[in-house]
């Protein structure tokens, strides 16, 4: 555990809802959004002469958690590019950051046909757990490709409610960290944020469910670390979903 030894878990059954992020939290579908990210701004960077190369650092800082087209503005703004928005149908080839955000995409979704994904098991679990005791749920990513992840991985008819990065778009709703993805997610599942536990891997989720004032915040240490995680406002952090199941 993540330094929680001396520390009573909560029992997520008590809550009135469980809003869980999906990449990195149910499914290890965020390794697959790093692989894609690393052969995509790897080969931009080497063909547009761009300086520092890309490396794992600048997915955490720029990328993870947050809205495609946002992480590729925030990365390219880091590197002091600027390029037009476009537009969400430019093509992958498009030097936008909407073609950049797509040609990521083309790469994700061909690893995800080719190499498919398997939920946590302790993920799993914890989603059994809260079936059998009638605890709504709902998905909260900023992926556009969460009904395709969640079908993948065979847990689509858990959740009745998902805000993903398609209805972010469609909504007009501001990227993690802002809470407003976490807050229409609560709302369509009629509880308040008051009554309910949100379950986040990354800085920008956790920050986004404080930010909506939700009762408990949980984040899940994949790599980002536990100090990290609480920094941004996570109440406890575990390192497996399994460590909530008694």
């Amino acid at each position: 555990m993540s330094g929680n030894a001396d520390l009573v878990l909560p029992d997520l059954t008590g809550y009135d809802a469980v809003l869980f992020d999906l990449d990195g939290v149910l499914t290890p579908t965020a390794a697959v959004h790093m692989h894609a990210w690393r052969a995509m701004f790897t080969q931009l960077f080497a063909d547009w002469g761009i300086t520092p190369e890309y490396s794992d650092a600048d997915y955490f800082a720029s990328l993870d958690g947050k809205k495609r087209y946002d992480g590729v503005a925030a990365l390219l703004r880091q590197r002091d590019v600027e390029v037009p928005w476009g537009n969400p149908d430019d093509g992958p080839e498009a030097e936008t950051v909407c073609g950049i955000g797509n040609r990521k995409n083309v790469i994700f979704a061909q690893i995800l046909r080719d190499e498919g994904v398997e939920p946590y098991p302790g993920s799993v679990r914890l989603l059994d757990l809260l079936r059998d005791v009638g605890v709504p749920v709902a998905v909260v990513s900023s992926s556009k490709n969460a009904v395709e992840v969640l079908t993948a991985a065979k847990l689509l008819d858990r959740f009745p409610i998902i805000v993903d990065g398609v209805v972010a778009e469609n909504e007009n709703l501001p990227s993690k960290p802002a809470p407003d993805v976490f807050l229409v997610a609560a709302e369509r599942l009629g509880v308040s944020p008051a009554r309910v536990a949100a379950v986040e891997d990354a800085i920008s989720g956790v920050a986004s469910a404080a930010a909506g004032n939700f009762a408990l915040v949980v984040g899940v240490d994949r790599g980002t670390g536990a100090d990290a995680l609480r920094a941004a406002g996570a109440h406890i952090v575990v390192d497996d979903l399994d460590e909530l199941v008694p």
